[in-house]
């Protein structure tokens, strides 16, 4: 909503609900829901790196990773 505007966000989302809508009757399927970290998982651990390494770049901090040593 933020970057296209309200309208744009409800037409979006009414489209994504739709959708699954549509994919549940073709498919003879009941909704599941895939979980709040279907996303992150999805993508995968080094973009989700990237992206929020880029957000924290853009809010003027620079960022270095080091890798969790166990021991």
């Amino acid at each position: 909503m933020a970057r296209r505007g309200r309208k744009r966000a409800l037409v979006a989302l009414q489209h994504s609900i739709l959708v699954a809508v549509w994919h549940m009757f073709t498919h003879d399927t009941l909704y599941r829901d895939l979980g709040g970290n279907y996303f992150l998982e999805r993508t995968g651990k080094t973009r989700a790196t990237r992206r929020l390494i880029g957000q924290l770049n853009h809010l003027g901090y620079q960022v270095t990773l080091d890798p969790i040593t166990t021991m």
